[in-house]
Order: C-alpha cells, then sequence, then structure tokens
C-alpha cells in the first residue's frame, strides 16, 4: 500500500516538474519576441474553452440534435406551429423575425441585392445567389442515378421522383398522382375549371398562362420556327421539333405493353390510359369518362348546346373545328383525299377509308353472335337488332 502512495507522489511531481518546465519556456520565448506571458496564458485559456466539448441539446419530438437552447426554441416551432411574427400589412404569419424582415420586402417593393452581371435586383441574397447562376452556368446539384445537373436543390429534389417513382401529390377527385406540387396544382384546374386562362380572340381556355402565351401566336400568324427539310413553319418550338419526326421517321417512346410507338411522350401517356383503363376527366353533366380532356371538353357541349365553330359560308354551326373543316368543303369543293383503286375522291378522310373496302373486301366489323361480317358499323348495328327480336 505504502510503495502504492510513493509512486502516485512521485507521479504528481513528476507532472508539476513538467509543467514549471514548460512555463519556464514559455516565459523565454516570450520574453524574446515581448510579448506578455500572462497575456498569452489567457489567450490560451481562452482558446481551450472554445475547444471543449460542444453543448447538444435535443428536440424531445423528432431527436434533432442543436447547438444552444435559441435553436431549439426556434426549431420547435415547426412542431408546434407557432408564428409569433405577424406582418402588418397583410397578416402573414412568420416562426423567425427574419423571414418576417424578408417578406416586408414584397411591400416596400425594396430590393437591395443587385446582380454584378446585369440590372436584375432582388429581395433576397439566396435568390440572387442562384440567379447568378444563369450568367455563370453553375450546376452545383447533380443526380448521382443520371448525372444530370440543376442550379436548385430543389430541382434537383423533384427530378429525383422520376428514378424512385415517388408521386408525393394525389388529386382527391380522380386519384392521379403527381411528382410535383405545382403538377397537382395545373391538373385540379381540369376538375374544378378554376383559374383558367381564356383568350380573348377565341375563348379558348388553358391551364397555364405559357400555354396561352403559345396559342395566341395561332392568332397573330407568328410562326418563328421553321423546318429545314421542308421549310413548314411552327409558332411553337416544340410544334417544329415533333414536325421533324415525320422526316426522320424516329418514333423514341415505345409502349412496353403492346410494343407501339410514338413520336412524343404525351402520345405515348395517352396511349396507355387504353391499357390500364384510366379515365380521368369527368363530366360534370353525367357519369361519362373520358381519357383526354380534349374529348371530355368536346363531349360537354353535347350537354351545353356550345356550337362554337361557325361556317364562313352558310350560317350552320359546329361542335367541333374538325367537323366545320370538313363540312366547308361542301362549299369549296375540295376533295383531298383520292382512292388508290379508282379515281374516285372524297372531302373526309374516314369517307375514302369506308370506299376503299369495296375493292380490298375487307369487313371489320362482324357480329359476336352469328359470326357475319360487315363492311360499315351501320350494318352491323341493324343485324344485331335482329337477333335482340
Amino acid at each position: 500500500m505504502k510503495h502504492t502512495e510513493d509512486t502516485e507522489e512521485q507521479t504528481d511531481l513528476n507532472e508539476k516538474i513538467k509543467i514549471e518546465e514548460l512555463s519556464e519556456v514559455e516565459v523565454k520565448n516570450h520574453a524574446k519576441t515581448g510579448e506578455n506571458p500572462l497575456r498569452c496564458s489567457q489567450t490560451k485559456q481562452k482558446a481551450l474553452k472554445k475547444r471543449g466539448p460542444k453543448k447538444s441539446f435535443t428536440c424531445t419530438q423528432c431527436g434533432k440534435s442543436l447547438t444552444n437552447k435559441h435553436h431549439v426554441v426556434l426549431h420547435m416551432r415547426v412542431h408546434t406551429g407557432e408564428k409569433p411574427f405577424t406582418c402588418d400589412q397583410c397578416g402573414k404569419s412568420f416562426a423567425r423575425s427574419a423571414n418576417l424582415k424578408r417578406h416586408m420586402n414584397v411591400h416596400t417593393g425594396e430590393k437591395p441585392y443587385k446582380c454584378s452581371h446585369c440590372d436584375k435586383r432582388f429581395s433576397r441574397s439566396s435568390n440572387l445567389k442562384t440567379h447568378k447562376r444563369i450568367h455563370t452556368g453553375e450546376k452545383p446539384h447533380t443526380c448521382d442515378q443520371c448525372g444530370k445537373s440543376f442550379t436548385i436543390k430543389g430541382r434537383l429534389r423533384d427530378h429525383m421522383r422520376i428514378h424512385t417513382g415517388e408521386k408525393l401529390f394525389t388529386c382527391d377527385q380522380c386519384g392521379k398522382s403527381f411528382t410535383q406540387s405545382s403538377n397537382l396544382k395545373d391538373h385540379m384546374n381540369i376538375h374544378t375549371r378554376e383559374k383558367l386562362y381564356s383568350c380573348d380572340e377565341c375563348d379558348k381556355t388553358f391551364l397555364r398562362t405559357s400555354d396561352l402565351k403559345k396559342h395566341l401566336r395561332v392568332h397573330s400568324n407568328v410562326k418563328p420556327h421553321s423546318c429545314h427539310l421542308c421549310g413548314k413553319s411552327f409558332s411553337c418550338l416544340e410544334n417544329a421539333k415533333k414536325h421533324q419526326k415525320i422526316h426522320t421517321g424516329v418514333r423514341d417512346h415505345v409502349c412496353f405493353e403492346c410494343g407501339r410507338t410514338f413520336t412524343t411522350v404525351e402520345h405515348l401517356k395517352l396511349h396507355w390510359r387504353i391499357h390500364t383503363g384510366e379515365k380521368p376527366y369527368k363530366c360534370s353533366h353525367c357519369d361519362k369518362r373520358f381519357i383526354r380532356s380534349g374529348t371530355l371538353k368536346i363531349h360537354e357541349r353535347i350537354h351545353t348546346g356550345e356550337k362554337p365553330y361557325k361556317c364562313s359560308h352558310c350560317v350552320k354551326r359546329f361542335i367541333r373545328s374538325g367537323t366545320l373543316k370538313i363540312h366547308e368543303r361542301i362549299h369549296t369543293g375540295e376533295k383531298p383525299y383520292k382512292c388508290s383503286h379508282c379515281d374516285k375522291r372524297f372531302s373526309a378522310s374516314g369517307d375514302l377509308k369506308r370506299h376503299e373496302r369495296i375493292h380490298t373486301g375487307e369487313k371489320p366489323y362482324h357480329c359476336t353472335e352469328c359470326g357475319k361480317r360487315f363492311n360499315y358499323a351501320s350494318s352491323l348495328h341493324i343485324h344485331t337488332k335482329k337477333h335482340s327480336q
């Protein structure tokens, strides 16, 4: 026992000697430079305090760790929904005073942050930082699945849902799900018919202002995009690109169910509903449902009696623009569809198709009761009545 005590005393004595030796060295070194050794010791003590173990405060609701009590108070408002800072202009409330301060710029119009590349100004420094990436081309947020890069972290987050298949935003009317809340918001207008953007020229309505803007070119006859192969002009670049595929024959969107190919992803999506049976567009007057919003719109005119397309030669009006086009050929005498077997011509493609069955002998309509086949759907309809009598 005594030996142990002697060993401990010796250890303590050695440590004291080392500390004294170190102190003497420090004093000598600082004496050379002219520094006050006491001041240096105080600085060292402060540095040691800073390097001490950091306190950690944990949220009792979600387990998140925070560095101080103030951050805990701010964080808890996420769970409680408390928003103590209210705008005296519009009544909007915020969890943090800094957020209210930034919001006030909306009312004052103050935009203190100016882009160094152009004259654009911003109310938030973060918005300026994001905007500058347009000039620099910087895209710091990269998808680890396909390598695509984005200027904003939120865009990457939205993009990742393409890979994961995650669709967080669901329509409570038809059950359709979306990867982005903005897409759901646009979709809801189909059901509510609210916030639609109307054309002053023809009363056609659109879900987005950008779509209305594109449509207005139809009336202004501005067609800035031309096909380099045939010279045909288009009001929208997207339509010009789609048209190019007629020449190239590229149909790169394939239906994995039946193998049918399409020139655009939109056409593939519409086609896919044939397999799934999805009909998201319901008539507000009856229980009939449709694959396309355009078909619903045309159908509802049966209930409303609306006939927006008027013949320029007579007073007759039509539900569909295509029907008007065919009708006007009665006045003009135009018959653009010629039979490949004889010289007969037709004003409508459907009439040509029916006529050519006389030459080919094709009878696509068959009776499920007796197996008899017919050239025309109307002939089959008349025939089936005989079985029901």
